[in-house]
């Protein structure tokens, strides 16, 4: 027997278990603490409500009346220690019961779910056959041929489940991609091996979204000098198709004021000045005794961009320099000129000192007062390519010429090899000769027509690419009479693991160790964890299951009122989703503790979010790790990211915040609500009534107040954030009230102490993250029976002191990651 086999083997056994041959004290249920302990708490706060003729919620625990029940229903009782421990059950008009008992039955259910997850027969589960969603068909592109063109972005949108688009279940395939699939094939194939084609230059307005500039004639005494925080300048994400020159065109806006120097246009490129140039300059110089009416007026800009997504920003730097003394704003035929008012005395207590006081505060203010311009950037076009790389890149043509290139000598047999190189990397598994010998026979053909050796090597890869071998992420299931579970191929494992940590195919380095049968060895599999997640690769972790799990990459789509806050623009949008993603990537690439998520007293800012949390001493567009000093500031639920896209566009939501902390953050995600429930009075909010007097209202209705008991304390904790995470103390004409009272007794009021008692969550909290993740693992949708492999995995995590590594390896070494149970077979 080799020793690959003898590894399998014993992980198999470890796995599975050996049939026991009798039972230990140990794992004899605990009949007698049921007897003494759990069944007369039943009977006492529990029956009442859930019996046979009750059946409160749609549960009946008549048939709970012995210890044998645990093992039955494992997942049931689990929930129902979760509701003990919150407070949640018993209702909170029926009597307490005394706290030593709780502590006892939570206990006695504690030890006893323990001991049925040692002693339960393992279900691994079956993940559906599962085609790649469009960012793992980019991404293995890219790794595969060393192209970078994004070729899914032409993909109808992928669906989501559970959460996430990478589900097995939801992943459809429709005519519409089969046909850009055969699009996509040709195009990535004949880049790689010919290069880009030349592409015809394109001109795409680019306009700067939702911003309100409010014209004033008070100059901050500190503003951000470089103008990309300002309201005037425009932000937003283009996609460059290839590298190559480009065009920034940008069209001028507003009046610049008479008397003042003239406009400046700055171009950045992914936070990096490119370019400055002066709008007009001739005209602007005949403008010394009159205002400028900018709107109409365009800059050129020509600068090389690479390949990909690039925030693009033109903003107008030092916008309150130059300006002349005293002004009365950019449009004084339609208002009266500026005059600055009277000095007034204290209303109260006007003492000598505080007279002074009030008098010097009144001289710097009008010392202060100059005319400010609204001058800003109206809109972009971008243009191109006007020059690009012709050719192939060396990459590309070191991935699939592993023979003969690149002087062409192309011996006898290397198109077979490079063939059989190609489809071993994109089906990601070993290809026999007899099937690489299919592939290999359209070269011929195209050879026989008179087509060149790379002609044929580019028809050959184009029919890898619609191969349902590499679309689809197959895995064998073993043959037999009854469906038993099996390990995964040491390939298929491979697969599993870079799709999880990369979003894309294995590497070489992971491939070997599959090749030698070496990757379940001690140590191998977490030292290639370690290696993968160290890997620049690692951010599609952060972006793809850090953005749907934290939801950030939903602020795209938000689209917060501009009346109501006038301060959100792109820019703060951007900020917000950059903040997010630094931070997990440090939890990451530092492999720091999962428990930062609920309380770390660090972030990521630059000047302008920053200026919108009230963070002093941040200045310019870089990001930067920032030590928080504010105690209400404090792990992701006070993230500007978090807070927005859990508001409405006018106004917050304790409601969904609430929601969004049960589902995310404490493993209790609420029911849907049932249908017709009474909306609440947005008219009142925040003019006649609070709105968490409208939410009272709303719980006193019984349907509603079982799940809005413990989500909208939750929510309220949060409200002196508004719905783009500024701090706040007042909600329209009424302060804000962020007290709140659990289900379990405990109370608090304001972010800082609701943010200490989810720190102080820990085993739900790591219930929560290792559902989301194994969840995402998977591609699939967790069942009763994963429960109690994501029980097992939250307790093994404080042995880890919570790393973020140690939670991936758990996942990755766990029964449904490694295994996959089979189909019986007649």
């Amino acid at each position: 027997m080799n020793r690959p086999l003898v590894y399998l083997s014993v992980l198999v056994l470890a796995l599975l278990g050996a049939a026991p041959t009798g039972e230990s004290a140990a794992d004899a249920p605990d009949a007698a603490g049921f007897e003494t302990t759990v069944q007369p708490f039943l009977e006492d706060a529990c029956l009442p409500c859930h019996n046979d003729r009750r059946k409160r919620g749609g549960l009946n625990l008549a048939a709970f009346q012995s210890v044998d029940s645990v093992a039955r229903d494992p997942n049931l009782w689990e929930q129902a220690l979760a509701k003990i421990r919150t407070g949640e059950m018993p209702p909170e008009d029926d009597p307490r019961p005394h706290p030593d008992t709780l502590a006892a039955v939570t206990r006695w259910i504690d030890l006893e779910l323990e001991r049925v997850d040692k002693t339960a027969v393992p279900d691994p589960g079956r993940v559906t056959i599962r085609r790649l969603n469009r960012t793992e068909y980019n991404n293995t592109i890219r790794d595969l041929l060393g192209v970078d063109l994004s070729p899914a972005d032409d993909f109808p949108q992928d669906d989501s489940g559970y959460g996430f688009d990478n589900i097995g279940d939801v992943l459809s395939v429709s005519p519409v991609l089969m046909e850009r699939y055969l699009l996509a094939s040709e195009r990535v194939a004949r880049t790689a091996v010919f290069g880009p084609e030349p592409r015809k230059p394109t001109l795409e307005r680019k306009n700067a979204g939702p911003r309100k500039i409010v014209e004033s004639t008070l100059v901050p005494a500190t503003y951000d000098q470089t103008g990309l925080s300002l309201p005037n300048a425009a932000h937003v994400t283009h996609r460059f198709p290839v590298d190559g020159e480009y065009l920034i065109r940008v069209y001028g806006g507003g009046i610049r004021p008479a008397a003042s120097e003239p406009v400046t246009f700055t171009l950045w490129l992914d936070g990096r000045e490119v370019a400055s140039q002066v709008l007009d300059p001739e005209a602007s110089a005949s403008f010394s005794d009159d205002q400028q009416e900018l709107g109409g007026k365009a800059l050129d800009f020509r600068t090389i961009v690479g390949a990909g997504d690039h925030w693009v920003a033109v903003s107008i730097p030092r916008l309150y320099e130059g300006l002349p003394a005293s002004y009365d704003g950019p449009n004084p035929s339609r208002r009266p000129p500026f005059v600055w008012p009277e000095f007034k005395l204290p209303r109260k207590d006007p003492t000598p000192e505080r007279i002074a006081e009030a008098q010097k505060r009144y001289e710097e203010n009008r010392a202060r007062v100059r005319p400010t311009s609204d001058a800003r950037v109206g809109y972009m076009e971008i243009g191109g390519p006007y020059s690009q790389p012709t050719g192939p890149s060396p990459e590309s043509r070191a991935k699939i010429f592993v023979c003969g290139h690149p002087r062409g000598g192309h011996v006898a047999g290397c198109a077979t090899l490079i063939v059989g190189s190609l489809a071993e990397r994109a089906f990601r598994r070993p290809v026999p000769l007899a099937e690489v010998s299919r592939y290999a026979a359209l070269f011929r053909q195209a050879r026989q027509h008179g087509e060149s050796f790379d002609d044929g090597i580019a028809v050959a890869l184009q029919a890898l690419l619609v191969s349902p071998d590499f679309l689809f992420r197959l895995e064998q299931d073993g043959a037999g009479p009854t469906a038993t579970a099996g390990a995964v191929s040491q390939h298929e494992l491979a697969t599993r693991l870079s799709y999880f940590l990369w979003a894309s195919m294995p590497d070489q380095a992971l491939r070997t160790q599959a090749d030698t049968g070496s990757l379940r060895r001690p140590g191998v599999l977490a030292a290639e964890v370690r290696r993968m997640l160290k890997d620049p690769r690692a951010a599609a972790l952060v972006r793809e299951f850090g953005g749907q799990w934290l939801q950030f990459r939903a602020l795209e789509n938000v689209k917060p009122d501009v009346e109501k806050f006038p301060d959100f623009d792109q820019y703060l949008r951007m900020s917000m989703r950059e903040e997010t993603e630094r931070f997990f990537e440090r939890i990451v690439r530092e492999d720091r503790s999962i428990l930062d998520f609920l309380d770390a007293k660090y972030t990521f800012l630059n000047e302008r979010l920053a200026r919108h949390y009230g963070v002093p001493g941040v200045a310019g567009p870089a990001f930067r790790l920032v030590q928080l000093t504010d105690p209400n500031r404090g792990g992701v639920i006070t993230h500007g990211s978090v807070l927005t896209v859990s508001s409405y566009s006018t106004r917050t939501s304790p409601v969904l915040r609430g929601k969004w902390v049960l589902d995310n953050l404490l493993n209790a995600p609420p029911p849907e609500p049932p249908p017709n429930v009474p909306i609440i009075d947005e008219a009142a909010i925040g003019a006649s009534a609070t709105q968490r007097e409208q939410l009272e209202a709303h719980r006193a209705n019984p349907t509603c107040a079982a799940c809005h008991r413990r989500m909208d304390p939750l929510g309220f904790g949060l409200e002196n954030f508004d719905a783009v995470g500024k701090w706040r103390i007042r909600d329209g004409s009424f302060p804000v009230d962020a007290s709140g009272a659990l289900p379990d007794g405990r109370s608090f009021s304001g972010p800082a102490e609701l943010t200490a008692i989810l720190a102080g969550e820990r085993e739900a909290f790591a219930k929560a993250l290792t559902s989301k993740m194994l969840t995402y693992a998977l591609g699939r949708g967790l069942e009763p029976y994963d429960r109690r492999t994501v029980r097992m995995i939250a307790r093994t995590l404080p042995a880890h002191d919570y790393r973020f590594s140690g939670l991936v390896l758990e996942i990755v070494n766990s029964l449904p990651f490694q295994m996959r149970r089979g189909v019986a077979t007649p």
